[in-house]
């Protein structure tokens, strides 16, 4: 099961920079000039979870395999991209296929980087930026509303639900405000997410600052957390120069050293990665045994066939039971023979709903 995150914002805000240190590689060019992404650069990280390592301390497991979000990088919105100004179709195309939207803001000053509107205004990018993707789903939603009133005025009663639920998200979008402010009835949700309008997608503001400002943030930060907060979203502080050269370190001592001499106690990428995780409303269950332990992802309200599945379709098809054991109980009994031993591990059924650090053993047969 893959959950994709994309870096998106106005050219020049730190976005390659970004994902560079993300994936501590560098796939991605980082320039300063508009455009210097033009594929999607995409990579896998690690989810940050130090449960993963106690678990895997005392099943005595060889290796331990972290939980991975991707992230793709997506070159640069500039105003008018709707309507296909710069390269906007492809990269409102790409927008389209990722699950959540970072959106990397520049609240930095620095003479040396050109800004594209040649000032330092993160809430006016943010709002630039959501006025394009706006404008996209209404262009997108137009037309389908032509096709379907057609049908709906034929009686076809599915199209009239269709018609009146686009009309609603319509309505809003020319008022300014993005599909996901909208309160969607439980039984619409299903045709809402199949619109698969790019302003109904969560959004974490990401706030690029110098580098004296990586821990408390700066007045331009403040600006975003404001609007973040007055708009239902998140926001995180980082500096992508000092992730740049957190990357390039190879020894977690190190790292741990060079954070602390500059006042940080973690990077601002594991509060990114941290944030992405849980702006997709995922959850970690975690398997463990000799050879390995293992963080998994599933969407929150994922039952245990579901879970099982994300390990091998075998798992999902053949299920019979769940072997689950909390994460609290797992470290207090000392691993699964302890839980056993205390009536703490369960055996759970296919209605189970998994439960974020659960540590299960499946039984199937296929």
């Amino acid at each position: 099961m893959g959950f994709r995150c994309g870096i998106v914002g106005l050219p020049n805000v730190g976005k390659s920079t970004l994902f560079n240190a993300l994936t501590n590689t560098a796939q991605a060019e980082a320039a300063n000039y508009p455009f210097c992404t033009i594929e999607p650069n995409v990579g896998q990280v690690p989810v940050p979870d130090p449960r993963l390592d106690r678990i895997a301390a005392i099943a005595r497991s060889a290796r331990t395999v972290a939980t991975l979000l991707t992230f793709v990088d997506i070159a640069g919105l500039v105003r008018g991209a709707a309507s296909g100004e710069g390269l906007g179709n492809q990269f409102l195309a790409n927008i389209r296929e990722v699950d959540a939207i970072l959106h990397v803001l520049r609240c930095f000053e620095d003479s040396d980087v050109t800004h594209v509107h040649n000032a330092i205004d993160p809430v006016g990018d943010a709002e630039t930026v959501e006025t394009e993707l706006m404008l996209a789903d209404l262009e997108s939603l137009e037309k389908r509303i032509e096709a379907v009133t057609k049908r709906a005025r034929g009686g076809d009663k599915e199209a009239q639900a269709q018609l009146t639920l686009m009309q609603g998200v319509a309505a809003a979008l020319r008022d300014g405000k993005p599909a996901r402010s909208l309160q969607i009835a439980a039984d619409q949700q299903p045709a809402f997410r199949q619109l698969q309008l790019l302003t109904a997608k969560p959004v974490l503001y990401v706030c690029n600052v110098e580098e004296d400002a990586a821990g408390a943030g700066n007045a331009h930060s403040q600006a975003v957390a404001a609007m973040a907060e007055r708009t239902g979203a998140a926001s995180v502080v980082i500096s992508a120069r000092i992730e740049a050269e957190v990357a390039q370190l190879d020894d977690p001592a190190e790292k741990a050293d060079f954070l602390a001499s500059i006042g940080l106690e973690e990077t601002g990428l594991a509060r990114v990665i941290r944030a992405g995780y849980a702006l997709l409303d995922l959850i970690t269950f975690f398997t463990a045994g000799p050879k390995e332990a293992r963080a998994w992802t599933v969407s929150r309200g994922a039952r245990a066939p579901q879970a099982a599945g994300v390990i091998h379709t075998d798992f999902e098809r053949g299920f019979i039971r769940a072997e689950t054991i909390a994460y609290d109980d797992f470290v207090a009994c000392n691993g699964e023979q302890g839980a056993r031993e205390a009536g703490r591990l369960r055996a759970e059924g296919r209605d189970y709903v998994v439960r974020d650090g659960d540590v299960i053993l499946f039984r199937f047969n296929v």
